[in-house]
Formats: C-alpha cells, structure tokens, sequence
C-alpha cells in the first residue's frame, strides 16, 4: 500500500514539475527548463544514495523513509507559497478510464509473466496466456484511444505527432537500460564486493554526480547544436556505458566500474534532459502538463520492462549456472564415494 501512493504521488507530481518550469521560463529558454529540473533531480538521485547508505549504516533503514517527511513538507510549503499559475478554463473533460484500465493492466501482466518465467519456464500455460493477454490489452488500447477524442490518454493528434512519439519511444528505450544498470551496479557492490551501503552509495557518483553535472550543461549543448545532436550522443554513451560494465569480471575491483559509470552517467545527462525538452516543445504549449506527463508515462514504463526483463535473463541464468554447479558437485561426490 505504502509503495502503491508513493507511486500515485510520483505520477501525480513530476508531470505537474515539469508543465510547471516549462510555463514558467519564456519558450526560448526551454532548453534551460529541461537541464535545471533534471539537473536538480540529478543531485538528488546522487545525494540519495549516499544519505541512504549513511542513515542505514549508523541507524535504521527506516530512517530513509521518515527523512522524506520534512523534505515534502518543505517542498509542499514552496511550491503553495511560492508558484502560482493561472488555473486552466477548460470545458468539461472524461477521464480515459477504459485507456488506464487495458493499458496499465496489460504492463502488469507482461511484467508478471517476465518474473514468473524464472520459476515456471517461458512455456508454461500461465506464462503464455498472460504474455497473450498482454497483447490483447494493449492491443485494445490503441483501439479505445481513438474513440475518446481529446479525452483520450494519448490523444490522436499527440499520437500522429512525429517528432513527439519518436522522443517517447526513446525515452523507453533508454530507460529500460538505465534503470537496469541503477538496480544491479549497488547489488553487485554489495554483494560481490562486500561493500556496505554507504560505500556503494558512494560508488554510484560516478554516474549519478555526473548525470547532475551533464544534465546542467545540457541545456547550453542543446541549444548550440540542437536537438538530435545531443539525444543522440546522451544514447549513445547509454549504450557503450552499459556494455563497458558488461565486460567487468566477478574478481575486478571497484577501479573497473568507474569509467562505465562515467560513461552512462554523461549519457543520462545530456539524453533525458533534451529529449524531454524535445517531447514538450513537439505540442502546443498549453499541452506541456500534458507532455511531461506522457513523457513520464514512458520512462517509467521502459525502466519497469527493462527492470523485468533483465531479473528475468539474471535469474534463468543464476539458477540455470547453480544446477550446472550442483550437478557437477554431485558427480564429484559419487565419484569420491565409489
């Protein structure tokens, strides 16, 4: 329950942020609205850990959670003190009830199935008819969205929007490799190399102190070469990154981390601030609320089906690698008994 209203808060709160800034700064500085709000969440995604790390080393787990009571009180003081927005005059609007329902329902069961794979095998009749039932919901979904005009969760004409669904695309793409390398960078430091959570906190800022630091710079990149140049140097270090922390042995040393981490934290930087940039200023204004969140409905959904298919490749592999050990193991004890 508690995981479920940090979510409904995230969902409620970012795209809220990011039409916000982008209403707030003159449309020519929207390059400057993408870099300080990814900028500033940079810091803090770099900040995290190692705060996390400290409070659970010297005192609780728990802590982490209760530290975010005052930061929101703070944050809510700011934001009710502080930005104020003309209300929007619009006319009576439906809620895509039908588009949520198949959309967020079909994600689920295609996440389901990628985490049950690894007990119950691809070929199970569970597993196949959730994947079928996946299809079929979002399938559905590109048939509902239509008959809901400008109601619609992804209306037509955002749809139809090149420029704007080829920056959500990319979005999930590269957030299915970003968040991966977020989960299982921190699991391998602690659990490989023995590190405590302050430590491997403190391991992750070659990645995310560079995130921070690229995402600032970003929007002066963005606005002296443009658009594509800089969403497609950001990918591209999201994908060599990566690929560098591929190749570290189970024996390597920390040293063998820094430069992927470098790498994809660069990457993240320039790639989610300019694409963002990208996806608002591809609609009208008015609808920026209305990119930002789309653009996060993407993110998320490419960090959840990466995050999946990952932990379902990391444990086929694990358990398939354990009963080719324990097979091996067993042989040796027959043959030693005998």
């Amino acid at each position: 329950a508690s995981r479920v209203l940090m979510a409904i808060g995230g969902a409620l709160m970012w795209p809220a942020i990011l039409g916000m800034t982008y209403e707030l700064l003159p449309e020519s500085r929207a390059a400057l609205a993408g870099a300080l709000i990814l900028g500033v969440a940079g810091l803090g995604n770099a900040a995290g850990p190692l705060i996390g790390g400290a409070l659970t080393d010297a005192l609780s787990w728990r802590w982490i959670f209760f530290l975010n009571v005052p930061i929101a009180a703070f944050a809510i003081f700011v934001t009710a003190a502080r930005v104020h927005l003309p209300r929007e005059q619009a006319g009576e609007q439906r809620i895509d009830y039908a588009g949520i329902a198949s959309l967020s329902a079909g994600l689920l069961l295609l996440l389901l199935a990628m985490d049950q794979s690894s007990e119950w095998g691809w070929g199970d009749p569970r597993v196949v008819g959730m994947l079928a039932a996946s299809v079929v919901l979002v399938v559905s979904f590109g048939f509902i969205e239509p008959r809901m005009g400008p109601s619609a969760l992804i209306p037509s004409d955002v749809a139809r929007n090149v420029p704007f669904a080829a920056a959500c695309l990319a979005t999930l793409m590269m957030s299915a490799v970003f968040f991966a390398t977020v989960l299982y960078v921190p699991q391998f430091l602690q659990k490989i190399l023995d590190q405590s959570p302050l430590e491997s906190g403190a391991g992750m800022l070659p990645m995310l102190g560079l995130f921070a630091l690229m995402a600032f710079f970003s929007g002066r990149i963005y606005e002296r070469v443009g658009a594509k140049a800089t969403i497609t140097a950001g990918a591209a270090c999201l994908a060599v990154g990566p690929f560098l922390l591929s190749l570290i042995e189970e024996d390597a040393g920390y040293g063998s981390f820094v430069l992927g981490l470098a790498v994809t934290g660069t990457g993240v930087g320039l790639f989610y601030p300019s694409v963002t940039t990208a996806a608002v200023t591809a609609l009208d204004p008015a609808r920026s609320s209305l990119a930002g969140g789309l653009v996060y409905m993407f993110q998320i959904a490419g960090g959840a089906l990466g995050l999946g298919l990952t932990t379902a490749i990391f444990s086929s592999a694990s358990e398939g690698e354990l009963e080719s050990k324990v097979a091996d193991e067993g042989s040796r004890v027959t043959e030693h008994q005998e």
